[in-house]
């Protein structure tokens, strides 16, 4: 948190299938692997893409969350089912040691390209529709934060939740 690259709104993915698109998801993907993320967008490694990644499998971190499917989604699109919103608490891979109180939309379509550029959406809810939000809001140069509205529910991990939490327990 602090570093502008991450205060930007990313650019447009131009062109599918390039040597430069692979390697920038291998690297995400490894990225994602090592910190037992449950997703990451480009900006987050110092990418001005509109390229984000999530899902995978079960993950350690997540015990009790529902399965995602493994995606890329390049520029994507959000669009509300409705207006209902669903809170829960949100942590970051750029935001270390931290967790927010964050409020998201219940339901979503999401729509946007795969790395072939192939075009595709999905209706979603719940933890994947948050997923979806948090690794989204990167690509327009929002961190989770930005969104907290009670911050006395904003705060340092073992603050909130005791010394038994693990520094690195954040949702993406």
């Amino acid at each position: 948190m602090g570093d502008q690259r991450l205060l930007r709104v990313a650019q447009p993915v131009t062109e599918f299938g390039t040597p430069h698109l692979t390697a920038l998801l291998q690297d995400m993907r490894d990225t994602m692997a090592h910190l037992d993320g449950a997703g990451l967008a480009a900006p987050q490694i110092g990418v001005d893409l509109r390229v984000v990644i999530f899902g995978g499998v079960a993950n350690p971190r997540y015990p009790d969350a529902p399965d995602v499917a493994d995606t890329v989604l390049i520029n994507p699109e959000l669009l509300p089912l409705s207006s209902e919103e669903e809170e829960g608490w949100e942590g970051c891979l750029s935001v270390p040691g931290l967790r927010g109180w964050v409020p998201r939309w219940k339901h979503l379509r999401y729509a946007g390209f795969d790395e072939g550029g192939q075009r595709f959406e999905r209706v979603v809810e719940g933890f994947h529709a948050r997923v979806v939000q948090h690794e989204c809001d990167h690509l327009d140069g929002l961190l989770y934060p930005m969104r907290v509205r009670d911050f006395s529910r904003f705060g340092f991990i073992q603050e909130l939740f005791g010394e038994d939490q693990p520094e690195n327990d954040d949702l993406t």
